[in-house]
């Protein structure tokens, strides 16, 4: 045994995408694949969606694994490894919900087993989780895909009602999502935000578009650069709520310093989406100058 400092050095990120089936979730994968590792042949893709990941071929040459039924945690572990052996640098499992609830997956081998059902979990869930320490134990970057149980809701939409698709509960075991350092929801305009992020790069109260920047920012975390936190959500319930026309918030808008500065303005204001532009803007301004709060050039 030896008792050493603790320190955040060549972290590898273990990250989940959840959501409804069209929110984007393998493009943005992708996306955020390629801001990790700057090199689209670093970049492998288990795929589990009927050759999905290769409709995005035009993005670059990236790698792609095609497994089929049944998915079984060990055909998962088998395919993390071959990646893992190959080289690459960033895993893509689009998607991980296959194994819990598909065709040969946790949920069918449980219910195709004969004797007492409480009893049978203690014999199938260490299959569940020798994947999970697989994907915790890599020494690759790993980005998941969830799918999410969808429904639909009514929103208004300039006075009219509207039925829009929500992603409601992920398609996995309970408290999965206990396992990653960020968990980013998508919604169907392709919205992020993020559930759970033991990094604090991002604020819960915008949402954003992932790109490859994101990716970029996370490595930065994972190879040590201190930033600090854009995570304001208790000043902003304590902040109160006023309307201001949009050319007022524009104005204000483009005084803003740093992104701290932007989430506290973002919780003053109202939500329209006129609104919501010209802070997405500002916001993807300031996060390329590296502005994250005040003081930090």
């Amino acid at each position: 045994m030896k008792i050493t400092q603790a320190q955040r050095k060549r972290a590898k990120i273990k990250l989940a995408i959840q959501g409804c089936s069209g929110s984007g979730k393998t493009y943005s994968s992708l996306l955020l694949a390629k801001g990790l590792t700057n090199q689209w042949s670093d970049i492998c893709v288990i795929d589990t969606e009927s050759h999905s990941a290769d409709l995005y071929a035009h993005l670059g040459n990236y790698n792609v694994l095609s497994i089929g039924k049944p998915f079984t945690p060990e055909s998962y572990i088998q395919a993390i490894e071959l990646c893992e052996q190959s080289g690459v640098k960033v895993i893509v499992i689009d998607s991980l919900s296959h194994e819990w609830d598909g065709e040969g997956g946790i949920l069918e081998i449980h219910a195709g087993m004969v004797g007492n059902s409480f009893t049978n979990w203690s014999k199938v869930t260490p299959r569940h989780n020798s994947l999970v320490q697989k994907i915790l134990q890599s020494d690759c970057h790993i980005i998941v895909t969830f799918r999410t149980k969808q429904d639909y809701v009514l929103s208004d939409k300039n006075g009219k009602m509207t039925p829009e698709k929500v992603g409601l509960k992920s398609v996995t075991k309970d408290g999965m999502d206990y396992e990653f350092t960020i968990v980013m929801d998508v919604d169907i305009n392709h919205n992020a935000t993020c559930s759970k992020d033991r990094t604090q790069l991002f604020s819960a109260s915008i949402p954003f578009k992932i790109t490859e920047q994101t990716g970029e920012k996370i490595v930065e975390w994972c190879n040590g650069v201190r930033i600090q936190s854009t995570e304001v959500a208790e000043r902003i319930e304590r902040e109160p709520r006023f309307e201001v026309t949009a050319p007022s918030v524009e104005e204000m808008v483009a005084e803003v310093k740093h992104l701290e500065e932007l989430v506290v303005l973002w919780g003053k204001i109202d939500h329209s989406q006129e609104n919501y532009d010209v802070f997405l803007k500002r916001k993807n301004e300031l996060q390329k100058e590296g502005r994250y709060t005040n003081g930090q050039s």
